[in-house]
């Protein structure tokens, strides 16, 4: 009896989930516009006026950046994933918070990977050392490389690790966006990049982040569904 009843319960269970999701897309498509606009905007008028003012204020920052490069970063994940999935192997499970850490590690190379092997190439903008040195700060299409600035690699690599962590944990939503918020301003200050390379790069990862969470509650509602009571 309670099994019918839990069947007969999911068709419509089904449509608020829906509905939810309807929403969810209307407020990322909000989110890409208003992130378009401020994009647009600190592109033209205050990138290169906050870089010129910013620039040289830390003095060397050789130590710093070697400590935080993105090869680092990555190498750090991608050791915690594999450490991860071979504790999974042997015990047979993880924990609900170590299956969103791999899960978030995961989607955060993979996010990196794109951004610097192709949206970086596509928009070649230099970085903001190349245009305190006589660089032109505008787009120069399909003539980038992994060293361009837009979008900020960092802040996709961060972005999209906590996203996967605001979808799953909400709870953390506001001490994760405060995170982000400050390493954008780190990066700002530090010379590496524009005020628009940290909000495209934290839109970007965020909402990789939040498609990655998504994608892994309806899997584990499917699969909890199709478990035997």
């Amino acid at each position: 009896m309670l099994q019918g009843a839990v069947h007969s319960q999911r068709p419509g269970a089904g449509a608020p989930r829906w509905r939810a999701r309807r929403v969810a897309g209307v407020v990322w498509l909000l989110s890409l516009v208003i992130c378009m606009v401020i994009v647009a905007v600190a592109f033209a008028w205050f990138d290169v006026p906050i870089a010129r003012r910013l620039y040289g204020i830390w003095g060397t920052r050789e130590n710093l950046a070697r400590g935080f490069a993105s090869a680092v970063l990555l190498s750090a994940e991608a050791v915690v994933a594999l450490t991860l999935v071979v504790v999974r192997i042997v015990r047979g499970r993880l924990s609900p918070f170590y299956e969103a850490a791999a899960l978030a590690c995961l989607t955060s190379i993979c996010a990196y990977a794109i951004n610097d092997g192709a949206l970086k190439l596509f928009f070649g903008v230099p970085n903001p050392s190349m245009v305190m040195h006589g660089n032109r700060h505008t787009f120069h299409f399909l003539r980038g490389s992994s060293g361009s600035s837009f979008p900020s690699g960092h802040m996709v690599l961060a972005g999209s690790f906590a996203g996967v962590f605001m979808r799953l944990y909400r709870s953390g939503t506001l001490l994760l966006s405060g995170l982000l918020l400050i390493a954008a301003v780190l990066l700002i200050v530090g010379d590496w990049h524009f005020v628009s390379d940290v909000t495209a790069g934290t839109f970007l990862g965020v909402s990789a982040g939040l498609l990655a969470g998504e994608v892994w509650v309806t899997h584990s509602k499917n699969r909890a569904d199709q478990s035997p009571l």
